[in-house]
């Protein structure tokens, strides 16, 4: 049932951006969780600032294929701990931040890009 429309969808971007931001400093990652935090945050950011949200955008991302980088970085961050046999925080931390990425996924309203609406 989606319910997050592209503009609130845009708003939780950058708060996700911040998170991954500030997590380090927060929940006290460093070594590898720390790069891989801070790296997100400035993808995340790239993506979402070249991402088309309306299509009146003229950005170079089409919502359609940041729909499906968000779908794979929240699946990533749930196996990511498990594969590289993180624990305490570390994992925590990764693994919830893929499930609420998932979860916003999921409830986020992706309309059909231009050319897919088009018969």
């Amino acid at each position: 049932m989606p319910i997050i429309g592209p503009a609130l969808h845009r708003v939780l971007d950058f708060v996700t951006v911040v998170v991954f931001t500030v997590a380090p400093s927060i929940f006290g990652l460093n070594g590898f969780p720390a790069i891989l935090a801070y790296t997100l945050a400035g993808v995340h950011l790239g993506m979402t600032l070249l991402t088309q949200f309306s299509p009146t955008d003229h950005r170079l991302v089409p919502l359609s294929l940041h729909s499906a980088v968000e779908a794979l970085v929240g699946v990533a961050l749930i196996l990511l701990p498990i594969l590289l046999h993180w624990s305490g925080t570390p994992r925590l931390f990764f693994m919830a931040a893929g499930a609420v990425i998932l979860v916003v996924w999921g409830l986020s309203r992706y309309p059909l890009a231009r050319s897919e609406a088009t018969p």
